[in-house]
């Protein structure tokens, strides 16, 4: 049996980070920039979130082929259900808040950018189910600070307090504990 994720999923995984860096840093930086700048701001933003959607399907359906490998040593069932608990609501985040926020911006009826395509819109604003959807979309992202900061966090307590192999897992290189 494995003892590490494969290829494919650790870079998935460090790829979707980075984008999912980037759509942050892309809002939380975007006030900073004259207003001439913030198509771009929002264009990045887009693009990043877009691909996040695309590879956290993607990272569902590798994850049904190759499962995860296991932890050494097994951690107590309680550690493992929040381990999944954390998962799933990460996958589920990173999935519904690309979704609702194309939807807002499409609903919204104004012309906007993604992958430097003008990406579809609506002909007609709909300012009331545009506001909802945003208004769902910016809780989420900020709930993504948590669910992200403990899910670091808890790779990091395996790592250093539990001395699993946790976070090894999930590490590009090669080398193993000592």
């Amino acid at each position: 049996m494995r003892s590490k994720y494969t290829t494919l999923q650790i870079s998935v995984h460090w790829l979707v980070f980075l984008l999912v860096v980037m759509a942050y840093c892309a809002m939380e930086l975007r006030g900073f920039a004259p207003r001439s700048d913030r198509p771009l701001f929002n264009a990045i933003h887009f693009t990043c979130g877009i691909s996040v959607l695309v590879l956290m399907v993607a990272r569902l359906l590798v994850r049904v082929r190759y499962p995860a490998p296991p932890i050494v040593p097994k951690p107590h069932p309680a550690m493992t259900g929040v381990s999944h608990l954390v998962h799933t609501l990460i996958y589920l985040l990173f999935i519904c808040l690309p979704v609702l926020g194309c939807l807002a911006v499409y609903y919204r009826g104004m012309e906007w950018h993604a992958f430097g395509l003008t990406m579809p819109f609506r002909p007609e604003a709909d300012e009331d189910v545009e506001f909802a959807l945003k208004s769902w979309h910016g809780v989420l992202a900020n709930t993504g600070y948590f669910l992200v900061a403990i899910h670091a966090g808890g790779a990091l307590f395996h790592h250093y307090f539990i001395k699993d192999n946790t976070l090894l897992r999930m590490m590009p290189n090669k080398g193993k504990r000592p």
